[in-house]
């Protein structure tokens, strides 16, 4: 080392090298570098433990923090790679265990620590830290009451999301299979460690995404479970983002993590918590066997809920029929009245018959031959005096004879055939039958044209020649009424 500077060179404004110095001096890098390097060397591993402060995450991922305990603090940083594997979520007031390296920053002559891992000092940290987010979430309103909602009664499809291969699918699925089997679809995730949050998450908004009619049946309810464990084992259940994903399902989503004292965020956020998975799926579920013998004493109370009327009507109608009285009991007046009136008729047609015999007696003894005599010579006398004037004769005879003429003149000019002296002529088919139209002479392939002397065969136009025309009666002519025969004889 060079020896310290005499009192006159400090009165000296230019730097000057001692007698016999052989150190040059350094500059501000070499320097830093030297404590970097020294520094580097001697505490190249170290663990500390501290309270968190200043938390950071850098938008290029590396997460900046300090240390600090009751005496001192000291900077720290976690690069992207190491910061991405952190297992919590850092936040100020958290104590912590650092793993890692120390080493200088030149650029404001300070010291930090370089981390590898860190991880919480204890329980009580991570208790810590578990109460801090569940009051953050529970402000947000994610745990409230109100926005649970009821299980289905009966789902047809159940979701799992659970790890395949633990024990905790079977007992889910033999309690189901023992209670009411259903359609169960398990998404197999982690349940501890790394990325174990981010799986359960994503599995459960996949089954939330499932269309209703897709090629994937959409479960009705949805279990998250895990079998039980420490907290560190149970932690992927308690981050945030395992809850968000539960709280914005779309489908009831039943929480069975860990065993019945164990308790994690994702059962604050679920719409129930069961203590275990096996009693996860006695609540998705009700048990067949009880839902039958519930249907087969409802259909015995409906069954006798039709009866009982039917009965007891039939129990009224009896009770009233025996109040009722008997037929013959009813009808005994009515017969004796008839029996009354029969003896009353029975005597009044034989008074009837002796009062008639006595007036035809009566009657009997005026009707005499004398009698007899004088009535038929007064008759006979009368029809002398009576005689028939021709005149009351001949009278109607006229009249009907006037009123004969007239319609027998009226029939000669309405005869059908009078017409033919004057030219016209009869169209008819080949049965006889007058045509009126000339829609229906087209309509027929043969025509018959009666004229006042005879008909002649014709077709109309397109058709046959007409077959020669059948002989024809000649129409009888008007015949003179008979005389009237004399009304006298």
């Amino acid at each position: 080392m060079a020896p310290p500077p005499t009192s006159d060179d400090d009165a000296g404004l230019v730097a000057r090298v001692a007698q016999g110095d052989n150190a040059q001096p350094l500059t501000i890098s070499e320097i830093s570098a030297l404590l970097k390097r020294t520094v580097e060397d001697r505490f190249g591993f170290v663990r500390l433990r501290g309270e968190l402060s200043g938390v950071k995450r850098a938008a290029s991922g590396h997460f900046y923090c300090a240390l600090k305990d009751e005496g001192a603090v000291i900077d720290g940083v976690m690069w992207k790679g190491n910061a991405a594997r952190l297992n919590f979520r850092a936040e100020d007031g958290l104590e912590v265990i650092a793993t890692g390296k120390l080493t200088t920053y030149p650029g404001r002559s300070k010291y930090q620590i370089v981390i590898d891992s860190l991880e919480l000092a204890g329980e009580g940290a991570l208790l810590a830290l578990l109460e801090k987010t569940r009051a953050r979430l529970a402000a947000e309103g994610l745990f409230n009451a109100e926005r649970k909602r009821r299980l289905p009664f009966l789902p047809q499809v159940i979701g799992v999301v659970t790890s395949p291969t633990g024990a905790v699918i079977r007992d889910i699925l033999h309690r189901l299979a023992d209670r009411f089997p259903s359609h169960v679809i398990v998404w197999p995730v982690l349940v501890q460690g790394n990325g174990a949050a981010e799986q359960v998450a994503a599995a459960v908004r996949g089954f939330s995404a499932l269309q209703p009619a897709g090629p994937i049946p959409r479960p009705d309810v949805v279990i998250v479970a895990r079998g039980g464990g420490s907290i560190e084992d149970l932690w992927s259940f308690n981050e945030e983002v395992v809850v968000r994903a539960i709280a914005e399902c779309s489908i009831p989503v039943i929480s069975a993590v860990g065993h019945e004292t164990d308790t994690t965020l994702a059962d604050y956020a679920a719409d129930r918590r069961a203590p275990t998975p096996t009693a996860a799926a006695e609540m998705a579920v009700p048990v067949r066997i009880d839902l039958q013998a519930t249907l087969a004493d409802l259909g015995n109370r409906k069954r006798r809920a039709v009866y009982r009327p039917v009965e007891l009507g039939r129990e009224r109608l009896a009770a009233r029929a025996r109040l009722l009285p008997r037929p013959e009991n009813l009808l005994a007046p009515q017969n004796q009245r008839l029996d009354e009136l029969s003896d009353r008729l029975r005597r009044a047609l034989g008074d009837r018959s002796a009062r008639g015999r006595e007036r035809l007696a009566g009657v009997a003894a005026r009707l005499s031959p004398s009698l007899l005599s004088r009535t038929a010579a007064e008759g006979a006398r009368r029809l002398e005096r009576a005689r028939l004037h021709p005149a009351l004769v001949e009278r109607p005879l006229r009249h009907g004879a006037d009123r004969l003429a007239a319609l027998t003149r009226v029939m000669s000019q309405l005869h059908p055939e009078k017409p033919l002296e004057r030219g016209y002529a009869i169209v008819r088919d080949a049965s006889g039958k007058a045509l009126t139209t000339r829609a229906e002479a087209a309509g027929e392939a043969h025509l018959q044209l009666q004229f006042r002397d005879g008909t002649l065969g014709a077709v109309p136009a397109g058709s046959a020649p007409p077959p020669p025309p059948a002989p024809r009666k000649p129409a009888p002519k008007p015949s003179s009424l008979p005389a009237q025969d004399d009304l006298f004889g």
